[in-house]
């Protein structure tokens, strides 16, 4: 009898784990919340893996270029940045309030969001693409790059800011399909993505079979691919009606109110990743000060972090997800025990994973390089940032929970203390006055994130969320 017991509980884990990946018809409004948590939380997180992924592969190969190679790509990355605030400030908008409409069943409502969303952010990545385009050398330059990394570099520069508006789009259409409950989607568009992307890397890079020898350059071109089949994937499966979200030719037109609606709340959306983004520009301007290898070692030991922590961020999409469309059904207890729910399972996760970036480190980084230049920096990198782990865990949960509720103010307000008013000032001031150098940098890091996640926790629990109406 026991065994049977046990055959049975086994048999439903499994099923609802196939459901999760295939896609499921589930009411998240209704229910268990564990349940629901669970088949929005498995696929983010398989998606988030392979993102994980193709991040930690693309700087392995990219490492074997030499350090110039990996410092372009962080320079470029921490201008990039820019561009993906706006993807995630107009993305979290977008969540929201697709989500809202969802659980107000509203299907029609639905549609009319996930279109102004799509014309107001291909609007914005040209705006910010063409420039990135033309302007890379000179941005380089602005960053510090000195003058033979600008002439190798400047082409993966302009490729990637070049190719804003495939960013923009990934990012938008999977946050439609996160909004309405197609988690599942969501994760097969980046697993097309990515798995491009993998496979040309190392053709592109180093010239294998028919393909040219690019250099870093290729790791651009095979990014930008991959993210190009990755938004048509999306388009095809928008219009032939394989989600809840339907989009035709007669809904693609603005509508003023809505559109209004999303920049609104977009606004403030945006301006609480650049924050956060223009934070770590301001981080890596300090860093260079140090020399190129100290660039690329905090490149080397942020994606390796990224690696760890971006399934953290898939069970965040869900809190964000369960919050839109709990508070379009009217139940904000239900939606605050889902926020709860999904930060404890964060800080399990996140606990093992700073146990084990504080005590073996250099194996880790060992895998992606051995110069004695360029290793240290990475392994200090990665052990002190990983001590602000139990903070990161529930402060990310924290952060997506405002978004899913479309109340984008709170954290953007919460990372201007953090991060401008914290983190950069104590940076330099480790870094300089208190001769820490590199270290000091790192260490400003956890201390930022202590305080962002204690600020957000106190504000969720006095509940101005449940009031918020997009």
């Amino acid at each position: 009898m026991a065994t049977n017991v046990v055959t049975q509980r086994r048999a439903t884990a499994w099923q609802s784990v196939m459901e999760a990946i295939r896609g499921t018809q589930q009411d998240f409004t209704e229910g268990s919340i564990s349940r629901a948590v669970f088949l929005l939380a498995t696929p983010m997180v398989l998606e988030m893996l392979m993102e994980s992924l193709f991040a930690i592969v693309d700087v392995f190969w990219v490492t074997r270029l030499g350090a110039n190679a990996v410092a372009t790509v962080g320079l470029t990355e921490s201008m990039l940045s820019l561009v993906f605030s706006v993807a995630m400030g107009v993305s979290m908008s977008t969540t929201a309030m697709v989500a809202r409409r969802t659980g107000e069943k509203d299907a029609r409502g639905a549609t009319t969001a996930a279109v102004q969303a799509i014309l107001l952010g291909v609007t914005l990545a040209l705006l910010m693409g063409l420039p990135g385009y033309w302007l890379a050398p000179r941005l380089l330059d602005w960053m510090g790059a000195p003058a033979d990394l600008i002439a190798t570099g400047h082409q993966y520069t302009r490729i990637v800011l070049g190719g804003s508006v495939s960013v923009m789009l990934l990012f938008l259409n999977n946050a439609i399909f996160r909004g309405a409950g197609d988690a599942s989607i969501a994760m097969r568009v980046l697993w097309v993505s990515n798995l491009i992307n993998l496979a040309l890397d190392p053709c592109l890079i180093f010239g294998l079979g028919p393909f040219p020898r690019l250099g870093v350059t290729g790791a651009a071109v095979s990014t930008l691919t991959g993210r190009s089949f990755g938004v048509l994937y999306q388009s095809w499966i928008l219009t032939r009606g394989h989600s809840r979200i339907v989009i035709r030719w007669p809904d693609v037109r603005i509508v003023p109110r809505v559109i209004t609606s999303l920049m609104r709340v977009s606004a403030t959306g945006v301006m609480q990743f650049a924050v956060a983004h223009t934070s770590w520009i301001a981080l890596v301007r300090i860093i260079s000060s140090f020399g190129g290898a100290a660039v690329a070692g905090y490149t080397i030991g942020i994606r390796i972090f990224v690696f760890a922590i971006l399934p953290s961020w898939g069970l965040s999409g869900a809190a964000a997800t369960m919050m839109g469309q709990n508070l379009g059904a009217g139940k904000p207890e239900r939606a605050e025990r889902a926020v709860y729910l999904t930060g404890f399972y964060n800080t399990l996760f996140m606990a093992f994973v700073a146990a084990v970036f504080i005590t073996v480190p250099e194996p880790i980084v060992c895998l992606f390089t051995t110069d004695p230049a360029v290793t240290p920096f990475a392994v200090s990198c990665l052990r002190i940032i990983a001590y602000g782990n139990l903070g990161y865990a529930f402060g990310m949960v924290m952060v997506q929970a405002f978004n899913g509720a479309g109340d984008t103010v709170t954290p953007t307000i919460i990372n201007m203390f953090g991060f401008w008013l914290c983190e950069i000032p104590l940076a330099w001031t480790l870094a300089f006055p208190a001769g820490m150098g590199v270290r000091g940098v790192f260490t400003a890091i956890p201390i930022s994130e202590a305080l962002i996640t204690a600020m957000g926790l106190i504000i969720f629990m006095r509940g101005r969320w449940k009031r918020i109406k997009i």
